[in-house]
């Protein structure tokens, strides 16, 4: 048996993982060549990139657990922690904004606030962080779940019962369902995704089952942190609800189809699950085998997630805005110089980004030796 719980080094390496791969997929070489796996599903479905923001949100709630576990008894202590969580979820929010007003606001301040998007990853994160450890800390495991099912079941209720203001019957189309709705009722159209300005992937509706995808992390990490059960056991049965989990959002799917852009009901069974099976097995190979040589490529991103995160953000923008010439990007010169003269074009762009998050994974070793851990 386990006498106490420790840090999960295999948390941070699914977590430095998860990082480099949000950063590989949004900075590829050419945007018109992309390999199929590493691009969003158009609507429907899920390919490997669509695994990415789901499993991050799963680990915050695996990080929830580990975090403010010991402390969940002692309610004294929990204004302190809400203040905490909170302007933590107040520092996320706005380094969202800056991504969406970088670098407009320093030209044009009041024109790029107007236009601003306001919902983005940083600022789900950032909600659904908030949501889902006020909840941890006021509610026992089992109304966790019950919260986190009926979250699910509320929202597949209002997206394919309700009929939708001034366009008709409920329904899952990109312009028409009742989020893009709300996000342009409530945020009108200068404030949405630039794509598209009808609707938005992170909306505001899509929102309320992403907090369920959080919550299933934090049911995983409570689990995780048991010092009653021993590391065979709980492998076996995070493998067994994993599985389960997936399944069932599998058969949800027939009716309420995987989405990523709505985050349906079903996208969140599915990708908890996959995300549990994910955890259990690198738990299992990295926590209880020791196997530990590889991990440090991915701890080093994982150690300084949402900092890398941002500033590769605002580096990929930097890159495209310094000029070499008068119509040739720093980046369109990299690209064209060392990657499309040797490979095919889509090899090209994908060298491109893994030259991309080759530099992030630099820049985060250095942080990493000199002990520099920046807390967001």
């Amino acid at each position: 048996m386990q006498t106490k719980a420790k840090r999960l080094l295999s948390l941070d390496v699914f977590r430095g993982a998860t990082v480099a791969a949000m950063i590989l997929v949004n900075n590829p070489g050419s945007w018109g060549n992309i390999y199929a796996t590493l691009k969003h599903a158009e609507w429907n479905g899920c390919t490997p990139t669509d695994l990415i923001f789901p499993f991050f949100l799963f680990i915050v709630g695996v990080s929830i657990a580990y975090a403010y576990g010991t402390k969940k008894m002692d309610k004294p202590l929990h204004p302190a922690l809400l203040l905490k969580a909170g302007k933590r979820t107040l520092i996320l929010f706005g380094l969202g904004l800056m991504l969406s007003l970088f670098p407009r606001v320093f030209v044009d301040p009041i024109g790029a606030f107007e236009v601003v998007r306001i919902p983005g990853v940083l600022q789900r994160i950032a909600v659904v962080f908030f949501i889902s450890a006020f909840l941890f800390l006021k509610l026992p495991p089992k109304k966790i779940l019950f919260v986190g099912v009926a979250l699910l079941v509320i929202y597949w209720i209002i997206m394919t019962f309700i009929p939708v203001p001034g366009i008709g019957p409920a329904n899952l189309g990109k312009e028409t369902n009742m989020g893009a709705w709300l996000d342009r009722t409530l945020l009108t159209e200068a404030h949405l995704w630039k794509s598209v300005k009808t609707w938005d992937p992170e909306g505001i509706l899509s929102t309320v089952p992403a907090i369920s995808t959080c919550l299933f992390g934090i049911l995983v990490g409570v689990y995780l942190k048991r010092t009653d059960v021993d590391h065979p056991t709980k492998v076996a049965w995070l493998c067994f609800y994993g599985f389960l989990t997936f399944i069932i959002g599998m058969a949800w799917a027939l009716q309420f189809p995987l989405n990523k852009s709505l985050w349906t009901s079903s996208f969140v069974l599915y990708t908890g699950g996959l995300a549990t099976l994910v955890l259990a097995l690198t738990y299992w190979i990295i926590d209880y085998k020791g196997y530990r040589r590889f991990t440090k490529p991915f701890v080093i991103f994982g150690m300084n997630a949402i900092t890398v995160f941002f500033l590769s953000g605002i580096m990929a923008r930097c890159l495209g805005l310094i000029k070499v010439s008068e119509d040739l990007s720093l980046k369109a010169w990299i690209y064209n110089t060392f990657m499309t003269p040797y490979f095919s074009p889509t090899n090209a762009s994908l060298v491109y980004a893994l030259f991309f998050v080759s530099i992030w994974g630099i820049i985060a070793l250095i942080m990493f030796n000199r002990k520099i851990f920046i807390k967001v």
